[in-house]
């Protein structure tokens, strides 16, 4: 039969063929289709044939071609034919598709479709022909009976596409559906019905068939609704992150991890490639990538950032269209997340408001930490991004050449923040991918060489960190190191330092290394330049320190144990040992030629050679002879010569130019700290080994010591050619010579006073001498004060750094304030005798603060070492509090009238400075320092006691001192020493924590002191208003504060109308006459200003969040429901701040700062009402009317601010004329034109931008009224003081006057008139 119907087929007309088909029955036909096309004969020739029999012009041909259509689709579901056979059948059926008849068609459509939702498809094959089925039914124009109504092809096709995506798909043919649709032509609604279909579907898939998916997915977005692909990926595996960190955290369910982490970051890693391929061949889906980046960083970024989108971006970076757009904008992200976050953490009011979320800083981290799965892609654009972040945000220079330190402790700067997270991701990479370890040193080490000049600690710090993190790994880049070396004479010293410490580890573990730096030092010990041959000092002394010579003292001994625990290779010691010996020794030889060089490298030697004696205490004889030889020749060996020492040969005179050449007081201060340790540590356990062991030089240096300070307090002033009629003038040689002698005696006297106290054992003998050698020291002090005054420059009087060494200063503190034991005190007595001493010991104390606080370490042994500052601070601190608290300064100075400030005011002024900067550089270590505080405290406490609750203790002993001042007599107070209080109150109540009952006293005290003191002291008033701002903020906002302290003002000051008489309301008894204004005044507005900032943040946190949100209008009402509070809120803090400024627009405020900044914040205010309108405008798109709380507040900013700031306004331009008039009056001869000119210009700048911030408000609100129809305007009255006529009677009389003034003035002004008449022109 088959071969009948071929040969039929093969004749020209089909007539025969017809007629022959029509006999045979449908279910023959089929039966001998499936026959054919299973044994694979000639099938296609058959249904080709059989097409020809059946034409589509007759109704009952289409109907047998129909049946024979579903035939086929059956046969090939059935998965029975050959993979040939079926691809010529379905090419066949897809010619024959758009012969048929709309009718058919939409029935064949239908027939797939159920095929589809029933699940009733064996392999998929024939989906391949619904494309075609429905390209073919887009095309017929004719409506089609569809349903129980008529539609056209297209809309036929639309319906069967919402009814396809509205059934059940069966998940394993999900991935040939999507494909399927990329060949139909949809309109973009369509396209958004299947986009969404097959977002739902991502869930029911198993992980590993998602992103063949994404893939199609990603092609069919090319049709549209690109965004809407792009969110519903990065939503579906932002919830999978989610899950799977929580299945991870909960250890109990451990067994029931759903998706093994490998497996999710390999599956996200694919469709990261799969996008980034996509954004290459179509470049709207990259910029509608970056739309999503940008709406994330404006708004409520929860939904469009998280790990899986910051590294789809970091990938996106490869494109290089889109690398500096994507960086910007990641860049930005960073900084205004930690700049949110600044914002949350110092406002209660935004903390109740807001929810906690995610920082982007922990997904950056997150994205480091999945990427060591495979996710090479990524891997570069972190780097590159990291290092955008410290490039940008690193410590920048200031004035004086000192630079913002990013100290651990207080590093709460948003800049601070980036820079630290961008040395985190480095540091983080680094440790998880090998093969891009050479590239990030690399470029760390081009930046420290390349920015020699500019601050670099951030980089050294990571240099450090990641050679700390593993020196072998290091040697294979040891090429780039040594690279570096060879730039050390051209660094600045601070940067070679922080260079040679970072890798000091790699010299222990790299001998090539430590040779190639060695050659550098030797040649930069020779460099013209300073800085080069100090680079050589510090270089040689740092290898001293780490190698140690058999037989040192164990690190523990030692003050630092830097290196020995960071390299865990350790062969050979001993052999090490030995050669270490050769090789210190050799290079002490190199470091002794550097005792002839400037005064600045051997003050460097010196201080060096001290660390590198307690490190490596083998070399004690070699050091000791070192400095011993550079004593002896300024050393007068004869024990009756005066003076001691040779002070003449320690300068250098080069023509005109004198200078110092020997620091003399700094070689003797270290030969002393020198001899002290060596006798401490190193005497007592040679004693016990050899009993005969030389002494020698330990005791020449005793001698030499003691012989200097029986000498010079001998000596007399003349002996030195010092006395009150020498020369100190910085203009000659002489004064200069002689003001460089007496720095060096003062310096000597400081290091003798020191050695005697040390060895004195409390002997009166040596407290004797103590104080002689002090009286020294204070006559000539005295005298260069007293010189430095009379003269015009004030050089100096700038004090030099104390040669008193920290331990010293806190050791000496303790004996005069704290020692009790009876032995001690007879020769105590004569060192307390003296309050000159006492006060010379406290203000070293202060120096040394100052000095920490401003450089972070301080002057002399040990300043360098943090851990031992910090006890040294905890115990003078211990001290400066008792002695401050003991003898309050009122008794201390109703006692005695001396000139300077009391000791007391000096303790205080100390532990205001130690508090500050403890918080500033020992952030981590309050906790600690508060206990060394606390004298009562038990090393056995059992009760753990919190920081708030030590804190608190020491706030009360503050609070008392405060409270005691307040109470004194009015002549008695104490402005300076009330100020210092509440700093200190201000500092200790930082460490207290806002939920705390201490807290809550601290800020009722503070309000309760500002309510009933009335003392008139500008700076106390500001310091106690600040302290009372900077608590409140941390437990609610500030703005019924701000309200009656502008009642307050107003009842002061008066109202700018005279007649009218101002209820004073006395809500603070501090705001007074001579505080409320500027003092009160400023800085009420400056918090005004940050409530404004915080309205503004929130303004536009809700603007983000409602463009991001497309909210049907049926859910509308319920969509928004979760941003009334903050509305609500915003609506409640800009009502207080209006009846705050309506309060300041009626007060007679002096012209000047204050007038300024109200014009400003009061224009701020309307711009942010303006902002908050538009936000309405923008919400009542989707159907929302506006709150009536608005509408309330649209009413009091009409009634009773608008109409006051015309009232203001006028005041103030009355008030400048009528001062211009007197100041005409007064000035006549003179020309003060410019000045004047100037600040006018200055006072009236701010008055136009606050008449177009009210008009630009007045606009968007009546736009609100008429697009939420109600009437908003109804208490506005549009003001017409802004109607510019020119007025002709009043224009001739001002013409007139000025007419008759220019008559008499020009008698007055002669040449000079051209001149002004020009300058008043512009």
């Amino acid at each position: 039969m088959d071969q009948k119907i071929l040969s039929l087929a093969a004749e020209k007309t089909a007539d025969r063929l017809q007629k022959f088909l029509q006999t045979l029955k449908e279910d023959d036909l089929a039966n001998l289709l499936q026959n054919q096309s299973v044994k694979g004969k000639a099938a296609g020739a058959l249904l080709r044939a059989i097409f020809k029999g059946f034409p589509c012009s007759e109704e009952a041909g289409a109907l047998r071609r129909l049946k024979i259509y579903s035939c086929c689709v059956q046969l090939l579901e059935s998965g029975d034919l050959q993979k040939e056979v079926a691809s010529e059948i379905i090419g066949l059926l897809m010619l024959e598709v758009h012969n048929f008849p709309g009718a058919l068609l939409v029935e064949l459509a239908n027939e797939f479709v159920d095929a589809v939702k029933e699940g009733n498809l064996t392999n998929g094959k024939s989906l391949e022909l619904l494309p075609i089925i429905f390209t073919a039914l887009a095309t017929k124009k004719e409506n089609l009976a569809y349903g129980k109504g008529e539609l056209s092809g297209e809309e036929c096709k639309k319906q069967l596409i919402n009814t396809l995506c509205s059934g059940r798909w069966d998940h394993q043919y999900v991935i040939q559906l999507t494909s399927m649709f990329k060949d139909v032509p949809l309109t973009a609604e369509e396209v958004e019905i299947v986009v969404g279909k097959v977002l739902t579907m991502f869930s029911e898939l198993n992980l590993q068939e998602v992103p063949p998916l994404v893939y199609q997915l990603l092609v069919l977005s090319s049709k549209g609704s690109r965004k809407r692909v792009l969110e519903g990926i990065i939503a579906f595996f932002n919830k999978l992150d989610k899950q799977h960190n929580e299945e991870q955290s909960g250890d109990e369910l451990l067994d029931f991890i759903t998706v093994p982490s490998g497996e999710l970051r390999h599956v996200e890693g694919t469709i990261i490639l799969h996008i980034v391929f996509a954004i290459k061949l179509d470049c709207e889906l990259g910029r509608e990538l970056l739309k999503l980046l940008k709406a994330g960083q404006q708004g409520d970024f929860s939904s469009n950032i998280c790990p899986f989108s910051i590294a789809l971006f970091l990938s996106v970076t490869r494109i290089q269209r889109f690398e500096e757009q994507v960086f910007d904008l990641l860049k930005s992200l960073v900084i205004k997340s930690f700049k949110d976050l600044q914002l949350l953490q110092g406002s209660k009011f935004l903390q109740n408001l807001v929810p906690h979320r995610c920082c982007v800083s922990t997904m950056i981290l997150e994205v480091v930490k999945n990427s060591v799965h495979s996710w090479d892609h990524v891997t570069q654009g972190l780097v590159e991004l990291a290092f955008i972040l410290m490039d940008s945000y690193g410590p920048k220079k200031i004035l004086d050449g000192k630079t913002i330190e990013a100290s651990s402790g207080l590093s709460r700067m948003p800049n601070q923040h980036a820079c630290k997270l961008g040395a985190n991701i480095l540091l983080e990479t680094f440790k998880i991918h090998e093969m891009i370890r050479q590239e990030i040193l690399e470029q760390v080490l081009n930046r420290v060489v390349i920015r020699g000049s500019s601050p670099i600690t951030h980089f050294i710090d990571l240099l450090s960190n990641i050679i700390m993190y593993s020196p072998l790994v290091l040697q294979s880049c040891s090429s780039k190191v040594t690279e570096t070396f060879d730039y050390l004479s051209f660094l600045p010293l601070q940067t070679v330092q922080g260079l040679l410490k970072a890798v000091q580890p790699l010299l222990k573990v790299s001998l090539s290394i430590r040779d190639s730096l060695i050659l550098v030092l030797r040649k930069a010990m020779f460099a013209s330049q300073l800085d080069a041959r100090k680079s050589a000092v510090a270089g040689f002394l740092l290898l001293l320190k780490n190698f140690k010579v058999l037989g040192s003292l164990s690190s523990s001994q030692c003050s630092q144990s830097i290196g020995i625990s960071q390299v865990h290779v350790d062969v050979h010691s001993r052999y090490n040992s030995v050669a270490n010996e050769t090789f210190c020794l050799e290079i002490m030889d190199s470091l002794r030629r550097c005792l002839g060089q400037q005064a600045d490298v051997r003050l460097m030697l010196y201080e060096g050679l001290y660390d590198v004696l307690r490190r490596n205490s083998q070399l004690a004889n070699s050091i000791m002879e070192t400095l011993l030889s550079q004593l002896k020749p300024f050393y007068e060996p004869e024990p009756d010569m005066l003076p001691p020492l040779k002070l003449e040969a320690c300068i250098l005179t080069q023509g005109d130019q004198i200078s110092l050449q020997e620091p003399l007081d700094c070689l003797l201060c270290y030969i002393q700290h020198c001899l002290a340790w060596y006798k401490s540590r190193v005497m007592p356990l040679q004693q016990k080994e050899e009993e005969e062991e030389e002494e020698g030089f330990y005791q020449d240096l005793d001698d030499m010591l003691e012989s200097i300070t029986s000498r010079m307090i001998k000596s007399e002033l003349e002996d030195f050619e010092l006395d009150k009629s020498a020369d100190f003038s910085q203009s000659t040689g002489i004064g200069i010579k002689n003001n460089i002698c007496a720095c060096l005696v003062m310096g000597v006297c400081e290091v003798l006073i020191e050695y005697n106290f040390s060895v004195s054992n409390f002997s009166k003998n040596k407290f004797e001498e103590v104080l002689s050698l002090f009286m020294c020291y204070k006559e000539l002090s005295d005298i260069l004060n007293e010189k430095a005054g009379k003269g015009k420059t004030k050089m100096a009087n700038k004090t030099n750094d104390s040669f008193l060494s920290m331990k010293f200063v806190s050791d000496l503190l303790t004996a005069l304030f704290r020692d009790s034991t009876q032995s001690h005190e007879e020769s105590l007595s004569v060192l307390r005798s003296s309050n000159e001493f006492m006060r010379y010991a406290v203000s070293v104390a202060l120096q040394k603060v100052q000095q920490l606080k401003e450089t972070g370490h301080v002057s002399g042994p040990d300043g360098k070492n943090p851990e031992k500052v910090f006890q040294n601070l905890c115990d003078i601190t211990r001290v400066l509090l008792w002695r401050y608290t003991s003898i309050p300064t009122s008794v201390e100075e109703s006692g005695k009238k001396e000139k300077g400030k009391s000791i007391s005011l000096l303790c205080l002024e100390g532990l205001q400075k130690i508090f500050s900067a403890v918080q500033q550089f020992y952030q981590p270590k309050i906790h600690q320092f508060l206990r060394a505080l606390d004298a009562t405290d038990k090393e056995e406490e059992e009760v753990e006691v919190t920081v708030t609750q030590r804190a608190a203790f020491q706030i009360r002993q503050f609070q008392r001192s405060l409270l005691n001042i307040l109470s004194s007599q009015e002549e008695d107070f104490n402005s300076k020493e009330a100020l210092l209080l509440v700093t200190v109150l201000s500092d200790l109540s930082k460490l207290l924590e806002p939920s705390s009952t201490q807290f809550v006293q601290m800020l009722s005290w503070t309000t309760k002191i500002c309510k009933e003191n009335s003392w008139e002291d500008a700076s106390f008033c500001k310091g106690l208003m600040n302290l009372l701002f900077s608590l409140h903020v941390l437990c609610k906002s500030p703005v019924t504060l701000l309200r009656d302290l502008s009642q307050d003002i107003h009842g002061h000051l008066g109202d700018i109308d005279q007649d009218v008489e101002v209820e004073k309301t006395n809500h603070f008894a501090m705001v007074n006459l001579r505080t409320a204004a500027p003092t009160v005044c400023l800085l009420l507005l400056s918090q005004a200003e940050k409530v404004l900032e915080e309205v503004d943040w929130l303004i536009t946190k809700l603007k983000g969040q409602g463009s991001q949100e497309i909210i049907p209008e049926e859910a509308s009402s319920q969509a928004t429901l979760p941003n009334h509070p903050i509305e609500k809120a915003i609506i409640i803090q800009l009502g207080t701040l209006l009846t705050f400024f309506h309060e300041l627009v009626q007060t007679a405020l002096p012209s000047g700062s204050c007038v300024d900044t109200l014009l400003k914040d009061l224009c701020k205010m309307y711009t942010i009402l303006t902002a908050l309108v538009r936000y309405y405008l923008q919400v009542c798109q989707h159907s929302r009317g506006v709150l009536k709380n608005m509408a309330k507040l649209v009413k009091l900013s009409g009634t009773h601010l608008t109409p006051l700031c015309y009232s203001f306004i006028s005041y103030i331009q009355n008030k400048s004329k009528s001062l211009k008039h007197t100041g005409e009056k007064k000035k006549e001869k003179t020309a003060a034109g410019p000045t004047a000119m100037a600040r006018a210009l200055r006072e009236t700048k701010p008055i136009p931008n606050l008449i177009f911030a009210i008009e630009q408000y007045e606009k968007f609100l009546i736009h609100l009224s008429k697009r939420s129809k109600v009437n908003l305007m109804q208490h506005i009255k549009l003001s017409t003081s802004r109607d510019f006529k020119i007025k002709g009677n009043i224009l001739d009389m001002v013409l007139q006057e000025d007419e008759d003034e220019e008559g008499t003035a020009s008698e007055h002004e002669g040449q000079n008139k051209e001149p002004a008449k020009k300058k008043r022109k512009k």
